[in-house]
């Protein structure tokens, strides 16, 4: 969950380092530093905060060289200090950056620490750098010394090495962390993403699992986890530099916010017809694994398990196919039990999730019939790793909060949904319905974009609020837990969502004056139900907003509290259409309140660690 940028250049590269490391800030944020060969050592500047502090620091003490390292860090061991602050060195010597965790950490820090190494760092990236160090002292060249070095590494990482006896080397390694290697003339680059170095190339190698780089300004050498010499392909990245810049709009989170519809046509470009969903769009042979499926497993983390909830309601809703949602961190430590053709589909935002990329392996070899990614990233683990696979064309998401992310994941799972249907258990006429409703849906994403002064006022509301309560039934007590997350993410208001009929079961002991509560209300078949759980809150007292569909709102009344009305397109639209107020809501009380909305406190955006 850290940022990683690296460069061996012919010119100075320390303006690169640090742009790039404001690309990386939404991969952590709790500390920032660079190192670089200079005058034959390794000149080493870090601190703790945000990239803004590091840049203030050497405006003071200011560093250049024509090579070197940089780092933005998501702390994992050891609080946010100067002390634990990226790169990590040994002495003058070696310095060293790291995203992931390594397991083993305090079995190599005992043994260093008997042979005489003193530790200045609370992480467990210190004893890389002090093992390559010794590899060094033995006679090994850099390249060597760090293949040598993740030999005795247990965990995930992704790391870039510097050395002051190699000045204009630069070595890299990853192992269950992303890295990509950046192709220029005369300049060769590393980095966690390939945005930080879109400035300077296009052209990308995806470094896979085991791989170990070494590089300069010339050349680039690679060898694989069995340590042979290996090359992998380049890939040219058609994304332009002005895809990861706010523009206009004062944050990320808003940009991407109002990128949603767009991001959910391009999602359906060439998959969806005048009347069915285009062939193959799962992959070659899809059609023939998927008329076999009896039965589909779901296991993503966060935001994406929450697509996954909404899939599973509509799957046995529409597809008539049992299916369960698992949370990926959880799947991984039990035995589950795969009945016979079982699809098992796993969704990821970034394809580097540590969680859902471990839960995919571990599926490998469980008797699936088959594992489908979905996923925004196509060099991703996960997309190269999963026999089928859809993309969500979601685009560059730099808010930590997601959104268009999650609304293209909705997208994205609903074609799944009408694809298993068709060759299941759906009728012909609600199968070409549903399609007609999705060529609508950019639309309709765009009219409840219009409301955008209607949350920003509903907002101020929430402001002195600690607390908040969101209500929803069937396939959008999922979209209620959604709104939940993306308020207690950005604004910090304490937040919890409740499938509406658990509130007699508890959660009504919390109803007062002082507790908003926020229901979903899309026009289907358990409205009546739903108001009469919104009674439960009037009565109570409590402060309502309801969010209803255009279709039910002839049923609530000024009694039912605030009532914002929504064209949600009818049932099968309504859980990606109603998602859309609940990131406003969530959007407009985090800047009422003057939180952090891109960046918010202890989260980072990438998920690369358990």
């Amino acid at each position: 969950m850290c940022g990683i940028v690296a460069a061996s250049s012919h010119q100075d590269i320390t303006d690169l380092l640090i742009s790039g490391l404001q690309t990386l800030e939404y991969r952590g944020y709790d500390s920032a530093g660079i190192a670089v060969h200079a005058d034959g050592q390794v000149r080493r500047e870090r601190i703790q905060g945000k990239v803004s502090a590091l840049q203030a620091l050497l405006a003071e003490r200011p560093l250049s060289g024509f090579s070197g390292i940089a780092h933005t860090r998501w702390a994992t061991h050891g609080v946010p200090s100067d002390r634990n602050a990226h790169p990590m060195a040994a002495g003058d010597r070696v310095a060293l950056v790291h995203n992931g965790i390594i397991e083993n950490h305090d079995e190599l820090r005992a043994e260093l620490e008997a042979q005489g190494v003193t530790f200045s760092s609370e992480t467990d990236t210190e004893v890389m750098v002090h093992l390559v160090a010794g590899l060094l002292d033995q006679g090994l060249d850099l390249f060597a010394a760090v293949r040598a070095a993740v030999k005795r590494l247990e965990g995930a990482f992704a790391i870039a090495v510097i050395a002051a006896s190699e000045p204009g080397v630069v070595v890299g390694a990853r192992r269950g962390s992303p890295m990509v290697l950046g192709l220029g003339e005369g300049q060769n680059y590393l980095a966690s993403d390939v945005y930080p170095l879109l400035p300077v190339t296009k052209e990308f190698v995806f470094l896979e699992e085991g791989d170990v780089v070494r590089l300069d300004t010339d050349t680039v050498t690679l060898v694989d986890a069995q340590d042979q010499p290996v090359q992998r392909p380049s890939k040219t990245v058609d994304l332009r530099e002005d895809q990861v810049q706010r523009g206009d709009y004062p944050h990320y989170m808003l940009k991407e916010i109002f990128e949603q519809p767009q991001a959910v046509a391009e999602t359906l470009e060439g998959r969806l017809g005048p009347h069915r969903i285009l062939p193959n769009i799962f992959g070659v042979g899809a059609e023939a694994l998927l008329e076999q499926v009896q039965q589909v497993h779901i296991v993503a983390c966060g935001t994406s398990f929450h697509a996954g909830l909404v899939a599973r309601y509509q799957l046995e809703q529409v597809a008539g196919l049992p299916c369960t949602v698992e949370v990926a961190s959880e799947y991984r430590y039990r035995n589950p039990v795969v009945p016979p053709n079982t699809l098992f589909v796993t969704i990821s935002q970034s394809g580097e999730t540590a969680d859902t990329l471990a839960a995919l392996r571990h599926a490998g070899e469980a008797g699936y019939l088959a594992r489908l990614a979905i996923c925004n990233v196509p060099e991703s683990s996960i997309v190269r790793e999963a026999e089928l696979v859809l993309m969500t064309r979601a685009g560059v998401e730099i808010g930590v909060a997601s959104t268009k992310a999650f609304t293209t994941q909705l997208v994205a799972l609903q074609l799944l949904v009408l694809e298993l249907g068709r060759l299941h258990a759906m009728a012909d006429d609600h199968y070409r319905a549903c399609v007609a409703d999705l060529h609508h849906l950019p639309d309709l994403l765009n009219q409840a974009l219009n409301l955008d002064a209607e949350f920003a006022d509903l907002a101020r509301d929430l402001v002195s609020k600690q607390h908040a309560l969101f209500l929803g039934r069937g396939s959008h007590y999922p979209i209620a837990m959604e709104g939940a997350l993306k308020l207690k993410e950005i604004s910090y208001i304490h937040a919890e969502a409740y499938p509406a009929g658990e509130l007699k079961h508890g959660p009504l002991a919390l109803v007062d004056e002082h507790m908003p509560v926020i229901a979903v209300a899309p026009n289907d078949d358990l409205l009546a139900k739903l108001i009469s759980n919104i009674e439960e809150v009037q009565a109570r007292g409590g402060q309502l907003l309801v969010i209803a569909d255009t279709q039910a709102g002839g049923n609530f009344s000024e009694r039912h509290g605030r009532i914002l009305h929504v064209d949600t397109g009818g049932g099968f639209l309504a859980p990606v259409v109603l998602t859309i107020p609940l990131q406003l809501l969530a959007y407009h009380a985090a800047v009422a309140r003057g939180t952090d909305v891109d960046q918010p406190r202890n989260l980072a955006k990438s998920v690369t660690v358990e």
